[in-house]
């Protein structure tokens, strides 16, 4: 009599669940009749055309603010870093053995390869030297040639492994490009070995200088040829300098750009190491 009494409620339970899915009496699908069903699509249909269209709307009116040539906010890099090539802060080798320091030598000439003279010349322009050149009302600008002749014995022209053959390699710099940038002063690079005897160095150009005739900059599209000043350092390591570590630091001096904030090491200077096998 027990299991005769319970299969009524089975056949209950189970038809209660199959209603909740869909109820053939009521027509409901999911506790829904298809007209609930279709106005509540309506309202999600048109709330989100309405949200796409004030997403729209929002980036349509922020990019007729936006310029092409100059970004809206340039208050977060107001000062440039410096950056050394090869782009390595260890250069460590053995001049006898080119394979220790080809790498380096091909980082160098694949480097300057835009510095050559054949591509310079297409760009040359009468730059005044020591004065900046202002392009403001030009809408394309004109660019001051940088041959890679000028930096003399580390231009991989006359020495094509770049010293590294004879123990005494060079390393570029250059810093990195900000928009509208005009250092004052005399800027120039400056390096400096944290050891007790100083270590001879040679720059090119002469004594480091970067000349103001290089800024400002006018962006990548506006400046679309637009190449750095470079300076070359030459490490003149003698026989008693192979077979150590120097640490070498290296500043932009003679101007307003920051060169010592302790929370940022790259800002206006570079540090990296320099050891030279026999």
């Amino acid at each position: 009599m027990a299991s005769t009494e319970d299969k009524p409620a089975n056949k209950e339970n189970t038809s209660s669940w199959k209603d909740s899915i869909y109820n053939p009496r009521t027509g409901e699908l999911l506790g829904r009749t298809a007209s609930s069903w279709a106005l509540i699509l309506l309202f999600y249909l048109v709330f989100y055309c309405f949200l796409a269209g004030m997403f729209a709307l929002t980036m349509w009116v922020m990019l007729l603010t936006l310029d092409d040539y100059v970004p809206r906010y340039r208050d977060r890099v107001p000062f440039p870093g410096m950056v050394i090539r090869p782009n390595t802060m260890e250069i460590t080798f053995t001049k006898s053995d080119a394979s220790k320091y080809n790498g380096y030598v091909s980082q160098l000439e694949s480097f300057l390869q835009r510095y050559n003279d054949t591509l310079q010349e297409q760009n040359v322009q009468d730059c005044v030297t020591g004065q900046y050149f202002l392009q403001d009302d030009v809408e394309e600008k004109k660019v001051c040639s940088f041959k890679r002749g000028s930096l003399k014995a580390c231009s991989g022209l006359s020495d094509t492994s770049f010293g590294y053959s004879d123990g005494q390699p060079c390393v570029l710099l250059k810093l990195n490009r900000i928009i509208g940038l005009m250092p004052r002063g005399d800027p120039y690079i400056n390096c400096t070995v944290k050891v007790n005897r100083p270590l001879q160095m040679a720059y090119y150009p002469d004594e480091g200088r970067i000349d103001k005739k290089y800024f400002p900059y006018y962006g990548k599209k506006a400046h679309e040829n637009y190449v750095q000043p470079l300076v070359a350092v030459k490490l003149l390591l003698g026989k008693e300098d192979l077979n150590k570590e120097h640490s070498v630091e290296c500043r932009v001096e003679g101007t307003d750009l920051r060169n010592n904030d302790e929370r940022d090491k790259w800002l206006g200077r570079v540090s990296f190491k320099v050891k030279v096998m026999e």
